[in-house]
């Protein structure tokens, strides 16, 4: 490790806490990079990244089980609810009420089926899944379920892309040895919030217009 980061273990920090730190700007960097360069959507950048700790602290696996079950439950009472004229605050309370009941059912069941790993989760994951499901209902309201599911599974991806990037050795290796790296983050973001070309995405969906363009 760097002299730096030595430094700074020495003040008594823990090493896991001073590397998700640094890894949190290489994430939003990725975020950025997907979105801006590639076209893949997601609920903003923060949704995604917080999402990607909230699975580096449960595991992939088990952070998707509970988020599926998080949007699912989100969903079924919000339409269920949708003809009752409630207000939105109270509603959004009955939906988060419901989601809990789900989610410890879930444990239960995991706990019941020998899924202690699942079971015994740490409780601020879950409360930091939980506190997304309000983005998913708003954009569900405004744009349709069929955007949101989208919008949801393209999240997942994204975030599943920033999982497997810090549970990466050689990633933590480097930026451990070299934190100074991150100074390239800003060379790189500069460049992302420069960009006026299309995006990887829109390529194939216009490949047709883009194909009859070049031929005339």
């Amino acid at each position: 490790m760097s002299e730096i980061i030595n430094l700074i273990l020495s003040q008594g920090l823990d090493i896991e806490t001073v590397y998700l730190i640094l890894a949190l700007p290489f994430i939003a960097t990725l975020i950025a990079v997907l979105r801006q360069i590639i076209g893949v959507r997601s609920f903003g950048v923060y949704t995604p990244l917080v999402l990607t700790f909230a699975f580096w602290a449960v595991g992939i696996r088990y952070g998707l089980a509970i988020f599926i079950v998080i949007l699912v439950s989100g969903t079924v009472m919000r339409y269920f609810l949708k003809n009752f004229r409630l207000l939105y605050l109270p509603r959004i309370a009955i939906v988060l009420t419901v989601i809990s009941v789900a989610i410890l059912a879930l444990l239960a069941l995991a706990g019941y089926f020998g899924k202690f790993a699942l079971a015994s989760t740490s409780i601020l994951p879950i409360l930091i899944m939980i506190t997304l499901i309000e983005k998913f209902i708003s954009t569900q309201v405004e744009k349709g379920i069929r955007t949101a599911t989208i919008l949801s599974i393209e999240t997942i991806i994204i975030s599943s892309a920033g999982y497997y990037l810090i549970v990466w050795d050689n990633f933590k290796n480097l930026i451990l040895d070299h934190p100074e790296y991150i100074i390239l983050l800003f060379i790189i973001n500069i460049i992302l919030g420069r960009w006026t070309g299309l995006r990887l995405r829109e390529y194939f969906r216009f490949k047709d217009v883009i194909k009859h363009v070049d031929s005339n």
